[in-house]
């Protein structure tokens, strides 16, 4: 009898501190969540089912990355002067005040930088032509590369990446490398040290450096951006990896989009590596090249975007609705994980009302069946005033690209989905060319021709049981 109650006192008092902490995270989710949906969900669970969902929020809850924005200002405060002279010499780049349109001016209030033309802009499709662009690039590198990737992998491309770094780092070039420690939680001690011996410096990002995100594994740094000597850069989708070669026999062929700019614009990808070593690191790059080098064969107009969760707007949420709700003739949008806000399935349901040719592409073959199956729900609300919808088949698409009319295309690491539009560290490079944004529109309809354009009301067609499971996935939107 005794045994019994001292077991019962115990679990009572597991029970109270259970629900006192669920009660006292609720108060901090009602107050820090980004969205309403959010805190609702956070605190009904938080207060119903404390045992599961406090633990879950101290590692998932979060939309806010600590310390980031404090770090970066130091950072900031020391590249100030060089700064000023930097924005004083990429002046007479600019795109002139009376040649912006409102959308255009907008999207400049997202950037550290604003649109600046003297580019010249690559598009590189899929992995053959993105890795021997960049390893070429490597190549050319006299004073410095920075090197920064989502996913590295210990394999055969990597390892070629490894090689030609390594041989760089050995003969005096600067390299720093960096990369996210869950997207590659798999990657060799072996790997980093031997760059390392060769005189390179490698680091993971550290999401969970300082006292308030110590529990935190939300958080992601997505970039994938590679900057040769301040003149060349490299944003897009790929990871390293040798599925992003379509060496992977579960998916195939692996359909990916990255872009090459040479130009003043690259300055503006470098500033974004520069905050995020010094975060990783407490180490200020200010001595990097910091005077804009012109292309002498093009003249693009190029915007690049850094986007995070320590932004105090939502950039790259706020980005590609305000894209969309600029868009007067079309708005084609490729992306892997298709699970946007009501925001954006607003803007989406808009643009088809007033006659813009609204066309999504996603993955026919999932790889994160959770994100596969909430699609089908946001996908049924976008195509009620006539957006299209587009499954590719041809293996697996990666891309993370978009076409507004014929003059504006972006190539860039975010996807639609909440992870990139609130969690993730993303860049995205906004050319506004028309020349570019033809060779876009040629991408995507190589893409539409090796896609199944989805029949509206297909997810009505689908047994009981999937159309369940569609709304269970729908729920769990905000964490997937």
């Amino acid at each position: 009898m005794m045994k019994w109650k001292r077991n019962m006192t115990i679990w009572l008092t597991i029970s109270i501190v259970a629900h006192v902490l669920g009660f006292i995270s609720s108060i901090a989710a009602v107050m820090t969540a980004r969205t309403s949906q959010g805190s609702i969900a956070w605190a009904i669970s938080l207060n119903t089912c404390p045992y599961v969902a406090v633990p879950a929020y101290w590692f998932l809850g979060r939309s806010q990355f600590r310390g980031y924005t404090a770090a970066r200002q130091i950072a900031d405060n020391d590249l100030q002067h060089r700064l000023r002279k930097v924005l004083d010499g990429i002046a007479s780049y600019r795109v002139p005040e009376e040649e912006m349109t409102r959308a255009g001016a907008a999207a400049e209030h997202m950037a550290t930088f604003p649109f600046l033309g003297g580019n010249e802009v690559e598009l590189l499709i899929d992995g053959k032509t993105t890795f021997d662009s960049i390893l070429a690039g490597i190549d050319t590198a006299e004073r410095y590369i920075l090197f920064q990737f989502f996913s590295v992998k210990d394999d055969e491309i990597g390892r070629k990446l490894h090689e030609r770094l390594a041989a760089k780092a050995k003969a005096g070039v600067r390299v720093l490398f960096l990369y996210d420690e869950i997207g590659s939680h798999d990657l060799s001690d072996a790997y980093v040290k031997e760059l390392r011996d060769a005189g390179a410096k490698v680091h993971a990002f550290n999401t969970r450096k300082g006292r308030g995100n110590r529990f935190q594994i939300n958080f992601r740094n997505h970039r994938k951006v590679v900057v040769v000597d301040g003149h060349s850069a490299w944003v897009g989708g790929h990871n390293v990896g040798d599925q992003y070669l379509g060496k992977d026999p579960k998916f195939g062929h692996w359909r990916d989009t990255h872009s090459r700019i040479k130009g003043p614009a690259v300055l503006a990808a470098q500033l974004s590596f520069a905050e995020d070593w010094n975060w990783a690191t407490d180490e200020q790059l200010a001595d990097l090249a910091w005077e804009p080098v012109v292309s002498e064969t093009s003249d693009q107009i190029v915007l690049v975007v850094p986007s995070g969760p320590a932004d105090e707007l939502e950039t790259a949420s706020l980005m590609f609705l305000h894209a969309i709700n600029s868009a007067q003739q079309r708005i084609w949008i490729a992306s892997p994980y298709f699970v946007p806000d009501d925001a954006i399935i607003s803007a989406l349901q808009l643009a088809g009302l007033r006659g813009v040719d609204v066309r999504i592409l996603i993955p026919d073959t999932p790889d994160h069946m959770m994100v596969y199956l909430a699609a089908f729900s946001y996908i049924d609300a976008a195509s009620l005033t006539g957006a299209r919808i587009f499954r590719y088949t041809d293996g697996f698409l990666h891309e993370k690209v978009m076409l507004v009319d014929s003059h504006l295309a972006t190539v860039g690491t975010a996807n639609f989905d909440n992870r990139s539009f609130r969690l993730n560290f993303e860049i995205t490079a906004v050319v506004a060319d028309k020349e570019f944004a033809s060779q876009v529109e040629q991408m995507f309809l190589d893409d539409f021709s090796n896609a199944r354009e989805m029949a509206r009301g297909e997810l009505a067609a689908k047994p009981f049981w999937f159309k369940f499971a569609v709304r269970v996935a729908r729920l769990t939107a905000p964490i997937q």
